[in-house]
């Protein structure tokens, strides 16, 4: 099994560090470069790749900085997004190793057109797709391209870790109980997630099993989140169910 190590950013992103035994290490969807170099430095690593999400800039603006600092490394990310840096564009189906472990690559557009997520070990990087309890914001894709990319997700093992980019449970949370007030299961997990935050420590990872009991955007097919949005559809399709969602959620 590999390490992970969070590398805070910016006010509430995440840049995960995976590494071996043998102190290699890869770095994903790096905003910021400086405290990337910090704990390298500090814990005498060796960069080896970049893996890219997307390219929105709080995910790629610590590239150019590592690459000058590491020339020749591979940049991974996905070949259908303006991404300058890349070496190795990679889209859905294609396969990364990384220290011995297969990484799939999977094609999760939505919150832009070319939004891509690494599995493997065990592990999901899924950028700004799926966080804690949400999901991401429809930029640049559709809301059925996002449903779908989730499904791909809810269908992953229940003990897949899920490494998403942001630190927005508490407030995901806030709009899946106005979804779901009466999920228990959901009134405990916000208890804990308070007292985490309260205590300054992370709330990330979460896992499948999780968020297929937390994440209203998993829950489509519930009958308490179809109900929860029965006066914003036409009809009751999970699809429909979904799009109101996302539409409330904008909102929230």
């Amino acid at each position: 099994m590999l390490s992970i190590k969070s590398i805070p950013a910016f006010n509430d992103n995440y840049i995960w560090l995976i590494h071996n035994n043998d102190n290699h290490c890869v770095v994903v969807d790096p905003g910021d470069a400086t405290p990337v170099l910090e704990c390298i430095k500090a814990n005498n690593f060796i960069l080896d790749a970049i893996l890219i999400t997307h390219h929105h800039h709080d995910h790629i603006g610590g590239v150019p900085e590592l690459v000058r600092q590491f020339p020749g490394i591979n940049v991974v990310g996905p070949e259908s997004e303006p991404i300058p840096t890349l070496t190795h564009p990679v889209s859905d189906g294609d396969f990364v190793e990384l220290f011995n472990e297969q990484f799939m690559i999977l094609g999760v557009e939505g919150h832009t057109k070319g939004h891509i997520a690494y599995v493997g070990d065990e592990k999901l990087f899924c950028g700004d797709a799926l966080f804690s309890a949400g999901c991401g914001r429809l930029f640049e894709g559709t809301a059925e391209q996002m449903f779908h990319s989730l499904q791909k997700l809810t269908a992953l093992p229940d003990e897949t870790e899920v490494y998403c980019a942001h630190e927005y449970t508490a407030s995901n949370l806030a709009f899946a109980l106005a979804v779901e007030p009466d999920n228990d299961y959901l009134q405990q997990y916000r208890e804990k997630v308070l007292h985490l935050r309260a205590n300054g420590k992370s709330t990330i990872p979460s896992t499948i099993q999780r968020e297929k009991l937390i994440n209203p955007f998993l829950r489509t097919n519930e009958n308490s989140v179809k109900k929860a949005v029965v006066n914003k559809v036409s009809e009751s399709t999970e699809l429909e169910t979904f799009t109101a969602l996302r539409r409330w959620k904008d909102e929230f």
